[in-house]
Order: C-alpha cells, then sequence, then structure tokens
C-alpha cells in the first residue's frame, strides 16, 4: 500500500519537545525528498522543513535553530525532531514525499502557553 503515516504529535508545554515520525510505503523512500509542512488553524499550509535524498536540510526562518529533520532509509522513516516549542508552533504536521508527490494524513501538535 502506497501511503505515508505520521505519528509522535501530542499536547506539549511551551519550551517542551516532541519527535515527529514519517513512515512510507510503497515508494522508492530513498530517492524522495522528504519535507514536513505544517497548517494552523485559518492559516495556509506552510512548508518547515526539507530533507533531500542527499541529506541536505533547509528550514524555515520560524524554526531553524528548535527544529531538525532527518531521515534513515533502512526504515523508510523520516523524522522531525521539535525542541523549544511555543504556541505558535501549534498546528497539524503534515510530511510529503516530493518524488511520489504523496501526502500523509496529519498528526496536530499542540503548544499550551
Amino acid at each position: 500500500q502506497v501511503q505515508l503515516v505520521e505519528s509522535g504529535g501530542g499536547l506539549v508545554q511551551a519550551g517542551g519537545s516532541l519527535r515527529l515520525s514519517c513512515k512510507a510505503s510503497g515508494i522508492i523512500f530513498e530517492i524522495n525528498a522528504m519535507n514536513w509542512y505544517r497548517q494552523a488553524p485559518g492559516k495556509q499550509r506552510e512548508l518547515v522543513a526539507t530533507i533531500t535524498s542527499t541529506g541536505s536540510e533547509n528550514y524555515a526562518d520560524s524554526v531553524k535553530g528548535r527544529f531538525t529533520i532527518s531521515r534513515d532509509n533502512a526504515k523508510n522513516t523520516a523524522y522531525l525532531q521539535l525542541n523549544s516549542l511555543k504556541p505558535e508552533d501549534t498546528a497539524v504536521y503534515y510530511c510529503y514525499a516530493g518524488r511520489a508527490r504523496l501526502w500523509g494524513q496529519g498528526t496536530q501538535v499542540t503548544v499550551s502557553s
């Protein structure tokens, strides 16, 4: 089955941390750039971080120095480590496989002040 499944979201206090996972199946994971997006209520979906097939990373300015994207090709999984969380990080977080043009279902992250 071709799919991306996110996990790891939850409710956390400001300053806390979470680790999101995105498990891929049915695609050639290692050739895909993997992306994390987020969408807050009433706002457009925005790109948070990207990791290319060769491991290069890019981040939105709003998360630089706080979030880290990584991948484990042996496990067909991408990760997003979220540190120093702020209430404005509250959103549904989605992963996206670029080459496969495949979205996951999303995982909710809620940061309380």
